[in-house]
């Protein structure tokens, strides 16, 4: 199942958006445009499906509240609303699958939230609509989407199972390297690092072999004087990531994650990332702490990690690096731009006039990326 369109009112920094997405897309847009406003709707859709304490009121509160997700441009509508499209894959005409939600307040001042929409559509036929007869005189039961129902999603339960295996990823190294110092939680889906080890470990020893030797050959080629890699279990039994390198003198030992460069981690979690789950994968600026030559390869290594699997995933990254935009491999298709604006941030596609610079030879660094640039951005070297 992809996703292959998103369309969005009054979701955050968008007042109106809707806007085609491809196997990989790439989000790009200035500073504070939304682009991980634009992840987060994946990730809320996600979060409603939990089997653990999920649902839409507990999606709303760990973002805030609604006042933190509705756009500040919505003016007097105060619906928050969103429609995904789905598909076997993107050689489908139409969708097979059509989900729709919206939601507000109870009132004004109110905290619960009310589903005002709920609409699931399979190959053009719509199998459900809310609210239902006799829901508006029993409020209570409109606190909860059909989504998170195990009882009510038997008919579409293929939308629950899709949104649910959606993988978000933005990993901190410090939060993996000190991990233990710095306490929390330490769960399963931690996008930010702490959970990765513990990932790991719960993956079977043939399939997390096989995972971390595709990776080692990787980081051989990335990361200078690297050797091998290996997972192993200290003697009070917790999971650490251990790395060999050729500088080192002979018989001096392996290292653990907490020497670990930045770069090395954050690469080593994407590179897993890709190959564990076939679901919808978020990548939130993998370009940090890696060099810009390393960086240029993400697009092929992306591109190479799916040739090689089975269950393809689809991947959504937002990113601003013109050296990985920089890379000729990138289809325009799964260009998304972002436009912040007075009236909240416009979505759009690669236009005409840079499709043409695109056929002539030229990356998306170089025609499209200048666009999304601050205006004015030559006076910051003025600031006092």
């Amino acid at each position: 199942m992809v996703i292959t369109h998103l369309k969005m009112k009054n979701w955050r920094n968008f007042r109106q958006a809707e806007m085609d997405l491809a196997r990989i897309s790439y989000i790009i847009g200035p500073n504070a445009s939304g682009k991980s406003n634009l992840l987060d709707v994946f990730r809320f859709l996600r979060d409603i499906c939990k089997a653990d304490g999920g649902g839409l009121q507990k999606a709303v509160k760990d973002r805030g509240g609604i006042t933190k997700l509705r756009c500040l441009h919505h003016r007097r509508d105060p619906e928050v609303k969103i429609e995904v499209h789905l598909a076997e894959g993107f050689e489908e005409e139409m969708p097979s699958w059509k989900y729709v939600l919206g939601f507000k307040t109870e009132g004004k001042g109110a905290q619960r939230i009310l589903v005002t929409a709920e609409e699931v559509w399979h190959h053009g036929e719509q199998i459900l609509s809310r609210p239902m007869a006799g829901e508006l005189d029993d409020p209570l039961v409109l606190t909860q989407t059909h989504l998170e129902q195990a009882t009510a999603n038997r008919d579409f339960r293929e939308l629950v199972e899709a949104f649910s295996e959606t993988t978000y990823l933005h990993l901190v190294p410090q939060l993996l390297k000190y991990g233990e110092q710095i306490g929390g939680q330490r769960l399963e889906d931690d996008p930010f690092g702490q959970g990765f080890l513990e990932r790991l470990a719960k993956t079977t020893t043939k399939t997390r072999d096989a995972r971390l030797k595709r990776i080692q050959s990787a980081l051989s080629v990335a990361v200078p004087q690297f050797k091998e890699l290996r997972f192993e279990k200290d003697d009070m039994g917790h999971p650490h990531l251990q790395a060999l390198y050729e500088h080192h003198r002979p018989n001096a030992g392996w290292q653990s994650e907490e020497h670990f460069s930045d770069g090395t981690l954050r690469l080593l979690g994407m590179l897993w990332s890709l190959q564990d789950g076939s679901g919808l994968l978020l990548l939130e600026e993998p370009e940090l702490s890696l060099h810009q030559s390393v960086v240029e390869q993400i697009p092929a290594m992306i591109d190479r990690v799916q040739r090689t699997r089975k269950a393809k995933r689809q991947v959504l990254i937002s990113t601003h690096s013109q050296a990985l935009l920089n890379n000729p491999g990138i289809d325009p298709r799964g260009v998304v731009v972002l436009e912040p604006s007075r009236e909240g941030t416009s979505v759009r596609s690669v236009d005409e006039v840079e499709a043409k610079g695109l056929d002539a030879g030229l990356s998306v660094a170089d025609v499209v990326l200048p666009k999304t640039c601050p205006k004015g951005i030559e006076q910051l070297g003025f600031w006092e």
